[in-house]
């Protein structure tokens, strides 16, 4: 799951960055409005966390933008103005929670946990698929009663294809979001190559009934069997 943080106080943005890598995030960070911009537009988020003062416009601008772009990203605001005004506002303007500054780290991270589960879940906290159940709280994967151990990319582009079951996933798309937005600059993705091979490997040692199909000359695409 990849993460932006769009907030201009150095402090507190390392100690989310810090505390959200520890949950096994992929998280990205802006400073300023057109650091937030150029992030929004270029890459997709399963959530952002959003100020609303930030140097160069309005964090209310961005979700604007997002609106314009059609984006689905997962929305929520973080600010120290706690007027009820700015709460409806963002919230009408497609902002999926408001967490007045300052917040405790536990709350915030509780509240991603819950905006990801009703938008890939439906609110459940098991992600089931074929004979596959993947619990994102413990990051564990069980073939029917057998208990499948993956590394952390694994167990990640996992969570990531069975988020999105029958769905073509463009390689660049995937690498994004399972590594992050610094990847689009690698020559070749034999890293993904590599890492999936073994996933399948797995998957079918384990006699799944879901597996990552190749696409040649787009990507990969999750089906059941």
């Amino acid at each position: 799951m990849k993460i932006l943080i769009i907030e201009d106080e150095p402090a507190l943005r390392e100690l989310i960055q810090r505390s959200l890598e520890k949950e096994r995030y992929v998280v990205e960070v802006a400073s300023d409005f057109y650091a937030g911009l150029d992030k929004i537009e270029m890459y997709d988020y399963d959530c952002i966390l959003l100020d609303i003062m930030l140097p160069g416009g309005s964090g209310l601008q961005l979700l604007e933008r997002l609106k314009e772009l059609r984006k689905k990203e997962n929305v929520i605001i973080i600010s120290a103005k706690d007027s009820l005004e700015d709460k409806i506002l963002g919230l009408e303007l497609g902002a999926d929670d408001y967490l007045p500054k300052p917040f405790h780290l536990a709350e915030l991270t509780a509240r991603i946990k819950s905006v990801l589960r009703r938008k890939h879940r439906d609110g459940e906290h098991t992600i089931s698929l074929g004979n596959v159940r993947l619990l994102p709280d413990t990051f564990q994967v069980w073939v029917n009663d057998t208990q499948v151990e993956l590394s952390r990319k694994e167990y990640d582009i996992l969570h990531y294809f069975m988020n999105r079951p029958n769905r073509m996933i463009n390689k660049n798309t995937l690498a994004e979001s399972v590594w992050g937005d610094h990847i689009d600059q690698v020559d070749n993705f034999d890293f993904i190559y590599a890492q999936i091979k073994n996933l399948r490997k797995k998957l079918k040692e384990a006699a799944s009934t879901i597996e990552i199909k190749a696409v040649y000359g787009f990507g990969y695409k999750l089906i059941v069997e």
